[in-house]
């Protein structure tokens, strides 16, 4: 004879639960290796980017800029998910342990490394790439009072200098470094190295060498010393023709009377 399956409602949800747990035991843990995971791609990111690091310990006791990434992490989380209040009360207790104030809302990519930390801001609508190395004072600003995108892309790989300034929706390209004090009000093209008040936008020929001299700040060009040096050497050009011509640059006496006199077609004063 044939065995008649139970088919009642009770019994389909009795079958169905063992797979559901399952399924939620597995998402669960699928969760935690992820995060374990982004923990540790941190701690890797420190010493990558940090000769300084010693060990794992010191790591995850003494780097502020560290601390100020996770915490933002559970403050984003929170106000994504509209605890709004909660995830500013996180973010502001950040700010009071790291020095580092970073806004719920501010989208932030992976392995970015904030060396030393104190002072930096970073608004609400801006955000972070990837591989970003940022340094102490670092702020990301905005230029109005709409609650539209008022503050800066920052791309992948890039590099900000202590105490470089960025303002308003502007796109920070990738592989772009802003140097030590400079202010950035305009969107910056890939590869290109930014220096100055306001900043200028240096090419690297096309040659994106970012990851070579990342902590050389030493070695950033300066239009400004540029152009000067470029007058300095003209005037040096000028000088040596008109020594050559056995002259310093100036008429003798009476030359400029002599030509204005020839110009209205009067003899000069002395003709017989």
């Amino acid at each position: 004879m044939l065995e008649i399956e139970d088919m009642s409602p009770g019994a389909r949800r009795h079958d169905m639960l063992p797979c559901e747990d399952c399924s939620r035991a597995r998402a669960a843990l699928g969760r935690m290796v992820g995060l374990w995971a982004r923990l540790r791609e941190d701690v890797e990111t420190v010493f990558a980017k940090d000769p300084a690091a010693r060990s794992v310990l010191e790591v995850l006791t003494c780097y502020p800029g560290l601390h100020a990434v996770w915490l933002h992490r559970i403050a984003h989380w929170l106000w994504i998910h509209n605890f709004k209040l909660l995830g500013r009360l996180v973010s502001h207790v950040n700010r009071f342990l790291t020095g580092v104030e970073i806004h719920p809302g501010a989208t932030i990519g992976r392995r970015l490394f904030i060396d030393h930390g104190m002072g930096v801001v970073i608004g609400e609508t801006a955000e972070v790439g990837d591989d970003v190395l940022m340094y102490k004072g670092v702020v990301l600003g905005g230029v109005s009072n709409k609650k539209t995108k008022r503050h800066p892309t920052i791309g992948h790989c890039v590099v900000l200098g202590t105490d470089a300034v960025v303002l308003g929706p502007i796109k920070i390209g990738d592989g772009v470094k802003i140097g030590s004090g400079s202010v950035v009000v305009k969107s910056v093209p890939a590869g290109a190295t930014v220096v100055g008040v306001p900043g200028r936008v240096v090419k690297i020929n096309g040659v994106h060498r970012w990851r070579e001299t990342n902590l050389h700040h030493e070695r950033l060009p300066d239009p400004v010393v540029d152009t000067l040096a470029r007058l300095d050497e003209r005037i040096a050009t000028l000088e040596a023709r008109l020594s050559a011509l056995g002259g310093d640059g100036h008429r003798p006496t009476g030359t400029a009377e002599r030509i204005a006199s020839e110009a209205h077609g009067d003899e000069p004063q002395g003709a017989g």
